[in-house]
């Protein structure tokens, strides 16, 4: 009779304590696990230092529920240019992409990069952009959810010549990021090269370019400096900029429940656009700084000496706009909203510099483009519970591939074995963009997509 209570009695404790047991392994689990995917590699600024604290704060702040796996360099397979539409068909959850790469395909987010139509800032931008997003941009991104937007450091002349008027710059041949940067230099008199950004050091190399627009970040990178000594920059405006969207999959957002919907929506918008802004604007300073500290010329263009390029470059905006009426899109009245906005970010704080967050622990490198299965768990899937242990919590993982290291700024995998893309139907369709929007074609040296 004893023996029968006391097993009734550890049956019914078990039983009680086994539920309790079970949550609190569940705590210490992530609910959720999300792919991030982008173009850049693992130790360029966007991914170390916007990308990986903003998933790092989206995993604190859902209690550890979230995780966010990212993989840069297109370690899944593609081209940066189907970034988009890897969110849009849910082949991963979160990308991080150039609307710019499928010209044509979001006309009213070019008010943004027509020739100084933004400020020279990138935070004021991003900020800016934001809101013009929210009010003017829902039907372009309609297909997945937009968690923010951001402007790139603004595009800055770097040649072996110092170029202080339009004289200086007729002639030369220049790496350009975007169709509109490539058809301004166009008027400006000089031509536009339109290559992927690993290549710019074969083009210099090869004397295909003979300087670059592009931003201050990717100077080091790709060893602009040892080529191009004289920079030319301008004080208030920019002649250039690239946009970026940072896009998630509407099903793996909708699957969600209430509270996790809540974490990524208080790290989406301002939020997420001002760690990216403020980014951007750090590594230009600081690179701006090293080229200075090594006496490299460094040619300033203030507000009155850029009014001749200003008047030089109008008839690219003349064509947008035509462009923009041919769609029955009102460009005017957008570029007035999109100089409101500039106006009222105007007089943010310049960004503080800080410290490198700690880098993970990484898993052991793999020659494969794709991570093992094992390590990485389908989106939106429950993990299975972890031993608890007073180790610190394993951080974020990056795949990264030994020779990706050697070009900081590898879009992508140089050989991937198979890759996931194979099957377009499967996984990302090829886009029908489209058609061509009439423009100014800026001449190129190289027959390669940008």
């Amino acid at each position: 009779m004893r023996i029968a209570r006391r097993m009734f009695l550890a049956s019914m404790t078990a039983s009680v304590a086994g539920p309790a047991v079970l949550r609190l392994a569940r705590a210490d689990t992530p609910q959720v696990t999300l792919k991030l995917h982008h173009f850049f590699s693992s130790v360029s600024g966007p991914h170390a230092q916007f990308l990986v604290p903003w998933a790092r704060k989206l995993e604190a702040d859902s209690g550890g529920r979230i995780r966010i796996d990212i993989f840069p360099s297109m370690q899944l397979g593609g081209a940066p240019a189907q970034l988009f539409d890897q969110a849009r068909d849910g082949f991963v959850d979160i990308v991080w992409a150039v609307p710019g790469n499928t010209p044509g395909r979001f006309a009213k987010i070019e008010a943004f990069e027509l020739p100084f139509a933004v400020s020279h800032r990138a935070l004021v931008n991003s900020k800016a952009l934001q809101d013009y997003a929210a009010a003017n941009l829902q039907d372009e991104f309609r297909e997945v959810r937009p968690l923010a937007f951001s402007c790139r450091d603004h595009g800055v002349l770097h040649a072996n010549r110092t170029i202080r008027t339009i004289e200086d710059i007729k002639g030369l041949r220049l790496h350009v990021a975007s169709r509109l940067a490539g058809e301004a230099v166009q008027v400006l008199g000089a031509r536009g090269v339109s290559v992927p950004i690993p290549q710019v050091p074969m083009a210099i190399a090869g004397r295909v370019i003979d300087g670059c627009l592009d931003p201050w970040d990717v100077v080091p990178i790709l060893h602009l400096n040892d080529a191009f000594k004289a920079h030319t920059d301008f004080v208030e405006s920019s002649l250039s900029t690239t946009t970026f969207v940072l896009a998630m999959n509407k099903a793996s957002y909708d699957r969600l429940p209430r509270d996790l919907k809540t974490a990524i929506d208080n790290n989406s918008g301002q939020v997420a656009a001002g760690m990216a802004g403020a980014m951007w604007d750090l590594e230009a300073k600081t690179v701006a700084e090293s080229a200075h500290d090594r006496g490299d010329p460094i040619t300033m263009l203030t507000a009155e000496e850029a009014v001749q390029w200003r008047k030089a470059t109008e008839p690219v905006i003349a064509a947008w706009l035509k462009q923009m009426k041919e769609r029955k899109l009102d460009g005017g009245k957008l570029m007035v909203s999109a100089r409101l906005l500039l106006a009222k970010y105007a007089n943010e704080p310049e960004p503080q510099s800080q410290s490198r967050p700690p880098e993970r622990e990484k898993p052991e490198r793999q020659q494969s483009s794709q991570p093992a299965p094992a390590q990485k768990p389908e989106p939106n899937t429950a993990a299975q519970p972890q031993q608890t242990s007073k180790a610190p919590k394993p951080e974020q993982k990056v795949v990264v591939q030994p020779q990706q290291l050697q070009n900081p700024l590898m879009l992508e995998p140089k050989a991937p074995p198979q890759p996931p893309l194979a099957n377009a139907h499967a996984t990302v369709p090829k886009v029908n963009a489209p058609a061509p929007v009439t423009k100014a074609a800026p001449a190129k040296e190289l027959d390669i997509p940008l």
